[in-house]
């Protein structure tokens, strides 16, 4: 199985189960992501060096607008997209391999955490995996410590308050916060 293979079975979000090439896919991409995310976070880089380390571990070329504030950590990496002019806080965390999509111009806070898997409920099938994705829109600010869960989608514009657990979509132009995530209130776009 190559990457290609893999992210497109990935995309599906058909279940992925213990024992199958799928899933050992998983151990291999893992450890590739483990030898760029430690020499992202174990030295200084500059920014120019950060978008070619980022866009080594994604497989895709990041925009030069890219920012990163290491560590960051990613049990994948190649399924990640970025858009232009994205800030990525200190610490978080991408389980990326249902896929994670980030709009232009958006800034994601400390220590946030974006999981795109869940397992299954039967202790007998537990290591079953089911990939999910998670898009944010443009413009979006994700507040420190936000917890994103699988199939999540943030619409454009939207704040996710600091610390919330965000496990429906969340409307375009909308503040929400808390545990689970709620609306709060629209956000006036006209407001400058």
């Amino acid at each position: 199985m190559n990457i290609n293979d893999f992210l497109n079975y990935m995309n599906t979000q058909k279940p992925v189960c213990s024992g199958t090439e799928v899933f050992e896919m998983f151990d291999k991409l893992a450890q590739e992501a483990l030898k760029v995310t430690m020499e992202i976070n174990n030295k200084y880089h500059t920014p120019e060096e950060l978008v070619e380390l980022f866009s080594k571990l994604t497989g895709k070329q990041v925009h030069s607008s890219f920012r990163l504030f290491p560590p960051f950590y990613t049990d994948c990496g190649k399924n990640i997209t970025v858009g232009k002019n994205v800030f990525i806080n200190a610490c978080c965390k991408f389980q990326d391999q249902g896929g994670i999509t980030i709009g232009d111009n958006c800034l994601i806070g400390h220590n946030v955490t974006l999981a795109t898997l869940n397992h299954h409920f039967n202790p007998k099938l537990r290591a079953n995996l089911y990939p999910s994705p998670i898009k944010i829109g443009n413009n979006v600010w994700i507040g420190s410590d936000v917890t994103v869960l699988p199939g999540v989608t943030i619409g454009d514009g939207a704040i996710i308050g600091a610390g919330s657990i965000v496990t429906k979509d969340i409307a375009a132009n909308t503040v929400s916060a808390g545990n689970p995530c709620k609306f709060i209130k629209f956000i006036d776009i006209k407001e400058s």
